[in-house]
C-alpha cells in the first residue's frame, strides 16, 4: 500500500500539471489568435492521440514490463515539456507548433493511462480494488479543481511558460516514484502475447461483447455534447464574462470542486438509484448547465452552475468506468480500458472541433444551446439503450476445458486451428439449443476465434457440430488456460443442459 500511495500522489501531481498545461495552452491561443476553433483545438490535440494510440498502448501494457514502459514514456514527456517551456519563454511559440507539442504530450498520456490502470492490481489487495479506482477518480477531479486555479495565478503573474515548466517537473516526480517502486517478481503466467496478436485480440473482444459496446455508446452520447463545456469555457470566461486567466481558473476550479463533491456523494447515490437513473439525472443537469452558459452573463451564477456540472460529470463517467472495470476480465483489461479511453478521448476531440467550429460560425450562444439539445436527445435514448448491470455478472477466470492431447506436436504459432465440437441434441430441444449457442458464439469470438459456425448433420439426425477457427495454436491454448470467465462457463452449461450426451471436441491443424 505504501507503493500505491506514493505513486498515486505522484500521479496526482502529474494530473494537476496536465490541467495547468491545458489552461496555459488555451489562454496562450486566446491571446495570440482569438479564434474559437484554434482554442477548441487544444482539447482536440491533447485527446486525439488517445484515439490513435489507445489500443496499441493497451497491448503494450499487457505484453511489456509496465514499470519500464512508464519510465520510458515519462522520459519522452520530460523532453517534450523542456522544448515547450524553452520556446514559450523565448517568445517563439506559434499556434501550429503549440498544437503539435500538445499532441506529443497527449501521445505520452495515451501510453501512460493503460499501463497505470493495469498495475493497480499489483499495488493493492483485490478486495480494495474498488476503493483504489475511486481514489483514481478523486485524483482526476482534485487535479481539475487545483490545476486551473494555480495555472490562472501563474499566467497572470509570469505567463504560460512557467505553467509549462511546472508541468514538466511533475513528469520528473512521477519518474522518481516509479524508479523507487520495486514490483514483486513472480510467475508472469506464461509467455506474453505477440504485440500484433494482442492488438487484434483486444479489438475482437470489444467487437463481440454487447455489454462493452453498450457502455461505450453511453459514454459517447454523454461526452460529445459534454465536451462543449471544456472546449468553450475559456471563451465564455474571456468574452461573455470579461474575465482574465485567473477568472478562467476559477471557473474550471468550480467544475473540479463539484466533481470532488460528486465523488464523495457517489456511493450513497448508487445505493439509492439505479445506474440508469443516475445517468438520466446527471445528463439532464449537465444539459441545463450548458443552457445557463449560453444565456447568463453573471459570473456568480455561472460559477454556481458549474458546481453541479462537475457533480454530473463524475457521476456519469465514474459509473461508466466502474461498469467497464467490473466486466472486463483480467487478461484483456488494459486493452478494454484502452478502447474506453479511445472513445472517451475521441468523443471529446470530435466534440471540441464541432462546437468550436459552430461557435465560430454562429456564436457561443448557439453552440452551447445546440450542445444542450444534443445532450437532451441522448437522455431520451436511455429508454432503448440502457446501461446493463455488470455487478452481478461472473467475471472471475474459469479454467474448465480439458487439456487437449494431440498426437502431433504443433508449434505455439502454428495455425490456423479448426476446432469442432459435436453435440447430440433431442428434436424437442433443438430450437432452444440453437438459441443457447448464440451466447457461446460470442464467447468463442471474444476469447480468440475469428470465425464461428453451427451446423446440423445431414446424415445423422439429432447431431449438431460447432466449428470455429482460431489463428494459432497458442491462441487456442490461451482459451484453455485463462481467457474464459465464469460467465462463459455458465453460457456453455446452459447449452450443454439441452444435449443428450457428452460433447466431443476435435482439433484440426492446418496442413500447410
Amino acid at each position: 500500500m505504501a507503493a500505491f500511495r506514493s505513486l498515486w500522489l505522484a500521479l496526482l501531481a502529474s494530473n494537476i500539471g496536465t490541467w495547468m498545461q491545458t489552461v496555459g495552452a488555451q489562454w496562450l491561443l486566446v491571446e495570440q489568435s482569438g479564434s474559437d476553433t484554434l482554442v477548441a483545438l487544444v482539447q482536440t490535440a491533447s485527446t486525439l492521440p488517445i484515439v490513435l494510440l489507445a489500443l496499441p498502448s493497451g497491448a503494450l501494457a499487457d505484453t511489456l514490463d509496465r514499470r519500464r514502459l512508464l519510465i520510458a514514456v515519462q522520459g519522452f514527456l520530460i523532453a517534450v515539456g523542456v522544448v515547450l517551456t524553452a520556446l514559450t519563454l523565448a517568445g517563439h511559440m506559434p499556434s501550429a507548433l503549440l498544437l503539435t507539442l500538445t499532441f506529443a504530450l497527449g501521445a505520452g498520456q495515451a501510453l501512460t493511462a493503460p499501463a497505470w490502470q493495469a498495475i493497480i492490481p499489483e499495488l493493492v489487495p483485490r478486495p480494495q480494488l474498488a476503493s483504489a479506482s475511486a481514489l483514481g477518480a478523486i485524483s482526476m477531479n482534485l487535479a481539475r479543481a487545483v490545476g486551473p486555479a494555480v495555472a490562472g495565478v501563474l499566467i497572470a503573474r509570469t505567463g504560460p511558460g512557467a505553467v509549462f515548466g511546472l508541468n514538466t517537473l511533475t513528469f520528473v516526480v512521477f519518474v522518481v516514484a516509479l524508479w523507487r517502486w520495486r514490483p514483486a517478481t513472480g510467475d508472469a503466467g506464461g509467455a506474453p502475447e505477440r504485440f500484433a496478436a494482442a492488438v487484434r485480440a483486444g479489438g475482437r473482444y470489444v467487437r463481440h461483447s454487447p455489454v462493452v459496446r453498450r457502455i461505450l455508446l453511453r459514454a459517447a452520447l454523454f461526452l460529445v455534447p459534454g465536451s462543449a463545456l471544456w472546449a468553450l469555457l475559456p471563451l465564455v470566461a474571456s468574452r461573455r464574462l470579461g474575465l482574465g486567466s485567473g477568472g478562467y481558473g476559477v471557473l474550471l476550479g468550480a467544475v473540479g470542486a463539484g466533481a470532488v463533491v460528486g465523488a464523495v456523494l457517489l456511493p450513497n447515490l448508487r445505493a439509492r438509484w439505479t445506474v440508469n437513473r443516475l445517468l438520466l439525472i446527471a445528463s439532464v443537469v449537465f444539459a441545463a448547465v450548458l443552457a445557463v452558459l449560453a444565456l447568463v452573463r453573471n459570473e456568480v451564477v455561472v460559477v454556481l452552475a458549474l458546481l453541479p456540472a462537475g457533480v454530473s460529470w463524475v457521476m456519469v463517467l465514474s459509473n461508466i468506468n466502474a461498469a467497464m472495470q467490473l466486466f472486463l476480465p483480467n487478461w484483456v483489461r488494459a486493452r478494454g480500458l484502452a478502447v474506453y479511453q479511445m472513445v472517451f478521448a475521441g468523443a471529446q476531440a470530435a466534440g471540441a472541433l464541432l462546437w468550436g467550429a459552430l461557435s465560430d460560425a454562429a456564436g457561443l450562444v448557439v453552440a452551447h444551446l445546440a450542445a444542450a439539445a444534443v445532450m437532451a436527445a441522448g437522455v431520451l435514448t436511455l429508454r432503448w439503450w440502457p446501461m446493463r448491470d455488470t455487478e452481478g455478472m461472473n467475471r472471475d477466470p474459469a479454467v474448465y476445458w480439458p487439456e487437449p492431447h494431440l498426437e502431433a506436436d504443433p508449434d505455439a504459432h502454428d495455425g490456423p486451428v479448426l476446432v469442432t465440437v459435436s453435440y447430440p441434441v433431442a428434436p424437442e430441444h433443438e430450437e432452444a439449443f440453437v438459441a443457447a449457442m448464440e451466447e457461446v458464439r460470442r464467447s468463442r469470438l471474444r476469447t480468440g476465434a475469428v470465425r464461428w459456425g453451427l451446423f446440423r448433420d445431414g446424415e445423422e439426425p439429432g447431431r449438431f457440430v460447432e466449428a470455429y477457427l482460431v489463428p494459432s495454436w497458442d491462441e487456442h491454448l490461451r482459451q484453455h488456460s485463462g481467457r474464459l470467465t465464469g460467465g462463459d462457463r455458465e453460457a456453455e452449461e446452459r447449452a450443454l443442459a439441452l444435449t443428450d450426451g457428452p460433447a466431443h471436441a476435435s482439433h484440426l491443424l492446418s496442413a500447410r
